[in-house]
């Protein structure tokens, strides 16, 4: 099961690191799974940072750096899978 809990709004390709603009909670551990136009990833969330500070846990409203695993855009949405 999939819940949309955000979007990516900026990519920085130099260090693999996405914003997402949260509109759910996400804890370090959680699995993600990245979707644009059908297309997309999972991976699970090893570290959150926010303001440059690492969180281990980050809610509705906030806007989170997260490590990717593949190149993202701003538009993507970001599920989290649960089971």
């Amino acid at each position: 099961m999939k819940e949309l809990i955000g979007k990516i709004t900026h990519y920085y390709g130099n260090i693999q690191v996405a914003v997402v603009e949260l509109s759910g909670k996400l804890k370090v551990g959680d699995t993600v799974s990245i979707e644009k136009d059908g297309q997309g990833f999972e991976q699970q969330v090893a570290s959150m940072q926010i303001e440059h500070k690492q969180v281990k846990e980050a809610k509705k409203g906030q806007a989170i750096g997260m490590k990717v695993m593949q190149e993202v855009k701003p538009g993507f949405q970001v599920f989290k899978v649960t089971e």
